[in-house]
């Protein structure tokens, strides 16, 4: 029997234990803190509580102290010290996360920070569970010199094994900046909030010193910097609480690792449901815009669709939705901007996204209305050869499910791009408006037909009658089709039940790439 005396150090050693997790999980009265929330942030926690589901997170770590004492850092311990690292669940799945606490020592990433972030990301990939991290620092601790930036390279290089393997993904909540902005990069999304985030490698005051430019940190690095101009942010968002929203709906689109299929949606909307609208969508003016967004919508379940980096090279379109239930990757041209040309800029994004979706399972749905290739000296200068050959790449080594509908437009080397038979695409689709062909009917006529024109005694009404004469005869989807480039021509009414038809019978696809390390892409 149990005696009195035993007893109370046992339950002195719970009270100690009680109290220690009290300073770690109540730091509400701290005026760090409070400097947080004055700056119209959370705190680490309060993130961690508002990503994972009620009541799932399990910290580890929550006892690490770092081992430095220079600089006066042996009076400057925190439990847990610069961040929160633990595992719960999202949408009732298993998920790991680290949040970065600005209100210890700015969120400085120390050698101890580091090793705790490398744990939960090790566990992440030995248990087939996505990553999240929330960076909110100032970089390298100083004090701590290399080991501080020893610590930026372990995580890094975790990032580059993890890549493929579990979904990684980046919510910028505070500053990001230096080596540290690196580690984002790599990860498969990030998402950043207007008057919040801030990435980049040198901050102005650098930048001053070095060029003479003066530039604030927002205009250099925020949040919508990144959206339009380098395309870093593929989420820019209003708040924190909006953030870890779209995270959540982000995975839920998401298999938890590169071994599993993508979760099932409800099955809840028609599969056979058809839409007279979208015989009317395209204009029969081949020049004319449309929006290839309400395109999307009229076909996917209940027409949601997940917009990603909506505001960069707006030209193409990429995001996720579901065909009755099914995880779906979309990529589109949006005829409303810039013609639905091929950029540089459309080119990256779009070949990222399609490899992403290749690496974890996801079915690729392109819709085609694409004139070509931007035109121009910038862009042949800046690469637009090397640049276009990623999406070219993308497509080609893909072995997912491809299912492509031309729309409209399918000119030359673009139509080749955009997910057509020769790139191994295992359904291939069009409109009756589709229009197949190595260039429009106007640059056509004038090539095939110069020196006819030029001896025309009326050269404008010989060029009318010629260009409908092409059209009628190349401007189409039926040469393609009596060669099998192209497998139906479609009511577009029936776009939806088609595609899902389409998947059915592509669930159990199985392709392999020639056996090598790994390829080449022109980066």
């Amino acid at each position: 029997m149990t005696t009195t005396s035993e007893q109370q150090p046992a339950n002195a050693a719970l009270d100690e234990l009680r109290r220690r997790k009290r300073i770690i999980s109540e730091p509400e009265s701290d005026a760090r803190v409070e400097q947080q929330h004055a700056r119209g942030k959370l705190t680490a926690r309060e993130r961690i509580g508002h990503l994972l589901d009620k009541g799932s997170f399990e910290e580890l770590g929550a006892f690490v102290t770092h081992r430095s004492s220079e600089f006066g850092l042996a009076d400057k311990r925190y439990p847990g010290d610069s961040v929160i690292t633990g595992y719960g669940k999202i949408n009732g799945k298993p998920a790991y996360v680290y949040s970065q606490d600005f209100t210890v020592l700015g969120g400085s990433l120390s050698e101890v920070a580091a090793e705790k972030i490398c744990k939960v990301m090790d566990l992440a990939m030995r248990n087939g569970a996505p990553i999240i991290g929330i960076s909110d620092s100032g970089g390298a601790r100083i004090q701590e010199g290399v080991s501080s930036l020893a610590g930026y390279g372990e995580i890094f290089m975790r990032n580059t094994l993890a890549s493929g393997v579990v979904p990684q993904i980046s919510a910028i909540l505070g500053p990001s900046a230096g080596g540290a902005v690196y580690s984002p990069a790599i990860t498969d999304f990030t998402l950043m909030v207007r008057g919040i985030s801030q990435m980049f490698i040198t901050g102005p005051d650098v930048i001053k010193a070095v060029t003479g430019e003066e530039i604030t940190h927002e205009a250099l690095g925020g949040a919508d910097a990144h959206a339009v101009h380098s395309g870093v942010s593929h989420f820019t968002l209003d708040s924190e609480l909006e953030c870890m929203e779209t995270i959540r709906q982000l995975l839920s689109y998401l298999p938890p690792n590169n071994l599993d299929d993508p979760p099932m949606g409800e099955q809840d909307d028609d599969p056979e449901r058809a839409d007279d609208g979208l015989r009317e969508v395209v204009p029969q003016e081949s020049n004319r815009p449309y929006d290839m967004l309400d395109v999307i919508a009229r076909i996917l379940d209940h027409g949601d669709f997940l917009n990603i980096q909506r505001e960069f090279a707006p030209n193409i379109i990429i995001g996720f939705g579901r065909l009755h239930g099914r995880s779906v990757g979309v990529v589109a041209q949006q005829p409303a901007h810039l013609a639905g040309v091929i950029d540089i800029h459309a080119s990256v994004k779009a070949a990222r996204f399609v490899r992403f979706c290749d690496a974890f399972n996801i079915p690729i749905i392109t819709f085609a209305d694409v004139p070509g290739y931007m035109p121009g000296r910038d862009q042949e200068h800046r690469g637009i050869i090397r640049q276009g050959a990623k999406l070219l790449y993308a497509y080609a080594e893909a072995t997912v499910p491809k299912i492509t509908v031309v729309t409209r437009k399918a000119y030359g080397g673009a139509y080749v791009v955009m997910g057509s038979k020769h790139l191994r695409t295992d359904i291939n689709l069009a409109w009756p408006s589709a229009e197949i062909a190595v260039m429009g009917s106007d640059a056509a006529v004038n090539i095939i037909h110069r020196r006819e024109l030029a001896d025309s005694k009326d050269p404008e009404a010989a060029r009318a009658e010629l260009i409908e004469d092409y059209r009628v005869s190349f401007a189409n989807p039926y040469q393609a089709a009596e060669r099998g480039f192209i497998d139906d021509v479609i009511d577009p009414a029936r776009t939806r039940p088609l595609l899902i038809h389409a998947l059915d019978a592509l669930q159990n696809k199985r392709d392999t790439l020639p056996p090598k390390k790994h390829g080449n892409i022109p980066l």
